[in-house]
């Protein structure tokens, strides 16, 4: 069973838990510095700008796979 399964399951689970995946990914520092600018500007967090930008391109590149209600 996966973590998250079992934490769902000991009913320590969080919402965050139930609608997302961690990623760890690694970035060359220029688009890191870029995206940090970009939250900032924003005034939303990283996570925010690297979560648009990944919805972005998959619906640009794969539209038939865009969520429904978008």
């Amino acid at each position: 069973m996966k973590m998250k399964a079992r934490r769902a399951a000991a009913g320590g689970a969080t919402e965050a838990d139930a609608t997302s995946v961690r990623a760890s990914i690694s970035l060359p520092p220029e688009v890191y510095e870029t995206l940090e600018e970009i939250a900032r500007q924003k005034k939303v967090s990283l996570a925010w700008v690297v979560r648009d930008a990944a919805e972005t391109y998959i619906a640009d590149k794969w539209p038939l796979l865009r969520k429904t209600g978008s």
